[in-house]
């Protein structure tokens, strides 16, 4: 064989080293979600490449074993031609040569390209592979043969995502400027949606507003619906503990107030109930079935822990929801740089995030105010104060049952630095 031939054959080796290189971090990097797109649009070449994908294995397996045979054929190859050419210095001049074209010609440059376009790559590449992968189907057999065995020797090999790990992609694409600020809290959201219980975001029982059958007014009923901007109130009869129904506002107005009906019983709603260890994504296909846009929470006694409306459910996947009746609640004055006032009905969680503190433990508890009873071990008073983290929390507000509101005093660096 002349050099000529050699030195031809080692360029085709090397532009299909190239090309297995390219195959392999197109294939590893494409979004499977454009790919079902351009199939489903009648791209036949998509479609193609999504079915080679379906044993992904197999395919890995094929492109290693092609760059595998062209790297070993590509060495001996060029150490032939390079002894012929320089004699003895001949090997260690094709080592180096090689090792230079194989890295820049066959790894660098072809993954690189296959990078930014692993679509349209990796729809260019799936006729030949397709032949490859048949070609090699024994030795494929082999190989994936003894890949079982050694999956067997560590035992099962679990490659799905947790919640977590999807969150942290959210994040990495947010960052990235894949996805919109909006976008990402939504999908976060959502993933977040089904570890969330009833007894995390339900409104509890001292700040529900209900009626009192056989105690309040019309006028009074009416009062109430102009004061909380509220559609819906609960009615109890004698305790809060026996809410019995719900009265909706336009059925109040209208059979209460126009055609003058003295019976609240006869226009209530049924009202559900429902546990704190429910979850909401229960709770909504519960309510979308019953029609209901409310819940009464009750305890392990029975006895009524809070509401729970859709509103609040909907709100955990897209954020609050205003309307032109809702008061909008500043949980948060800023006093000066490092100074704030915090409305202690505040969700404990939000806040750390709000101010990006960093806190991984888990309370049994929802409120600013329970985290401070919490730390403080009683019914804190006007002036009670203590440090958590790099904060001063000073008690500005509290009455006999709760803590109102708290004044948050951030430390400087040097100060931390001094304690």
């Amino acid at each position: 064989m002349s050099n000529s031939t050699i030195l031809m054959i080692l360029i085709i080796l090397v532009l299909l080293y190239s090309f297995f290189s390219a195959s392999e971090t197109a294939f590893t990097s494409l979004n499977k979600i454009k790919l079902k797109a351009l199939a489903n649009s009648g791209n036949r070449r998509a479609a193609s490449t999504l079915e080679l994908m379906e044993d992904f294995s197999k395919l890995l397996t094929t492109i290693l074993i092609g760059n595998t045979i062209v790297n070993v054929v590509s060495a001996s190859l060029a150490t032939v031609l390079f002894t012929r050419i320089l004699g003895g210095n001949g090997v260690a001049v094709s080592s180096v040569v090689m090792t230079l074209v194989i890295m820049i010609i066959g790894e660098i440059l072809p993954k690189n390209m296959a990078k930014y376009v692993p679509e349209k790559f990796a729809m260019s590449s799936t006729p030949f592979l397709k032949f490859l992968v048949f070609i090699f189907t024994p030795l494929s057999f082999i190989f994936r043969y003894m890949e079982k065995l050694i999956a067997r020797f560590y035992g099962d090999v679990n490659d799905t995502y947790t919640t977590d790990e999807f969150i942290t992609m959210v994040e990495e694409a947010n960052e990235d400027g894949d996805i919109e600020d909006h976008e990402a809290e939504i999908i976060t959201n959502a993933l977040e949606f089904n570890d969330l219980d009833v007894g995390e975001i339900l409104t509890p029982r001292i700040d529900v507003i209900a009626v009192e059958l056989g105690e309040d007014s019309i006028e009074e009923i009416e009062l109430k619906y102009r004061d909380s901007g509220y559609s819906r109130l609960p009615v109890y009869e004698d305790s809060i503990d026996n809410i019995i129904g719900v009265l909706i506002e336009k059925d109040f107005y209208y059979h209460l107030l126009y055609e003058k009906s003295t019976n609240i019983k006869e226009v209530l709603k049924p009202v559900i109930y429902t546990s704190p260890q429910v979850k909401i994504s229960s709770l909504l296909k519960q309510f979308q079935t019953s029609k209901s846009h409310m819940a009464i929470v009750v305890d392990e006694y029975g006895g009524t822990q809070g509401i729970i409306t859709m509103e609040d459910i909907l709100e955990e996947l897209v954020g609050e929801i205003y309307d032109e009746h809702d008061r909008v609640i500043e949980y948060y004055k800023k006093l000066d740089d490092n100074t704030y006032l915090v409305k202690a009905d505040e969700d404990i969680d939000e806040m750390f995030d709000h101010f990006a503190i960093e806190n991984d433990e888990d309370y049994e508890f929802n409120t600013v105010s329970a985290w401070v009873i919490d730390i403080l071990d009683k019914i804190p008073v006007k002036g009670d104060s203590f440090d958590f983290k790099n904060m001063h929390v000073e008690v500005t507000d509290a009455d006999s049952k709760k803590v109102n509101e708290i004044k948050i005093t951030f430390k400087k660096q040097e100060e931390e630095k001094d304690k």
